[in-house]
């Protein structure tokens, strides 16, 4: 029976085991930067045995940022830093991934601790931009609609950002098409009232995802792992479903990403979304049994055995973990004395093992 420790390959990667550190924007660089804080938070997490440490999501432009704080990969000189973090992480035998992100009609906005709301140029922000000029709530300020040349432009900031992302060393990129963020944007028919050939059809909607896509990959090594995060549903009727990811994943595999990251929900303001542990694990699961490829499991994971269960049950190839990596950087090595399964811990740390 494959469980949580089962090794699992990726086309050049193996997984020691199937646990992801899940993105978590920290808001703390400037200008696009990493700094120690990322170093420390990111390496923590493959000390304590990650399989792969996705970094937060990273801003292709720096209008592509929801705060100030965000990370980008707009310019080389963000390489350098971003490259000791991943030379790090493999170091303690996990795999570096990048999330790479562009948040549309959400950005623009002062950090979590400081309101969330949109800023004015004279604070530091920006004009935000959208595949249509529609708020994503009452109050905010409304987005400009990408021309087509922007559109085109926005393809292209992707796709050099995914080169940046191989010269500083990432092995795996997942590409943020969720939570109501610039590709989700263009997916969705609540936030999509285009009339051209990036609107109105399903197939329209999908072409903008399926641009960067087709421009990452002149890019990005074949060998190398793709994957994509999306917003299984929008938990609103008459907005993007279920259904609609499963025919989106069928099209996606054959374009050969390797893994869908089943998250939900973000593009639809007041959506009743009922948060509790494992709320999104069915999404997975029918992404996967409907599709055949690999998936992702994401949302209040919090405890060694619910984590084992999906993956024992065939609900979802790998878990990703956010909050709970908050709060236990090593979360992979407590689980698995939990679990009773014996791993290697750092040597550094390796007293500790026996006794936890």
């Amino acid at each position: 029976m494959v469980h949580l420790y089962e090794p699992l390959r990726i086309k050049n990667i193996v997984l020691k085991n199937r646990i992801i550190v899940s993105p978590m924007c920290q808001y703390s660089g400037e200008d696009g930067f990493a700094n120690d804080w990322h170093l420390v938070h990111l390496g923590s997490r493959a000390v304590g045995g990650a399989a792969i440490v996705l970094s937060e999501a990273i801003a292709v432009c720096p209008e592509g940022r929801i705060t100030p704080g965000d990370l980008g990969l707009w310019k080389e000189e963000h390489i350098p830093f971003l490259k000791r973090i991943n030379n790090f992480i493999e170091q303690q035998g996990s795999i570096p991934g990048i999330q790479l992100a562009h948040a549309g009609r959400k950005a623009g906005h002062s950090r979590p601790w400081e309101g969330s709301r949109k800023l004015t140029t004279d604070e530091g922000g920006w004009q935000s931009v959208a595949p249509s000029a529609i708020a994503f709530k009452e109050g905010d300020a409304v987005p400009i609609e990408m021309t087509k040349a922007d559109i085109k432009q926005c393809v292209q900031y992707f796709k050099d950002a995914a080169l940046r992302a191989k010269k500083a060393d990432f092995k795996v990129i997942e590409i943020h098409g969720a939570h109501g963020y610039l590709i989700n944007e263009f997916l969705s028919p609540v936030s999509n009232k285009r009339t051209d050939e990036y609107g109105g059809s399903f197939e329209n909607r999908i072409r903008f995802l399926l641009e960067i896509i087709d421009q990452i990959r002149e890019v990005w090594p074949v060998e190398n792992p793709l994957f994509v995060r999306i917003s299984a549903t929008e938990w609103e009727e008459g907005a993007w479903s279920l259904n609609d990811s499963i025919q989106l994943t069928a099209l996606l595999k054959t374009k050969s990403i390797d893994l869908i990251d089943c998250s939900t929900g973000g593009n639809v303001a007041g959506a009743v979304i009922p948060g509790k542990p494992l709320f999104q694990v069915e999404f997975a699961e029918s992404i996967k049994k409907a599709t055949g490829i690999l998936t992702g499991a994401v949302g209040l994971i919090k405890t060694p055995e619910e984590a084992n269960s999906i993956i024992t049950e065939n609900k979802a190839d790998v878990v990703l973990i956010g909050r709970e990596f908050l709060r236990n950087p090593y979360f992979p090595l407590r689980a698995a004395n939990t679990l009773g399964i014996d791993v290697n811990w750092p040597l550094q740390y390796e007293r500790a093992k026996s006794n936890l």
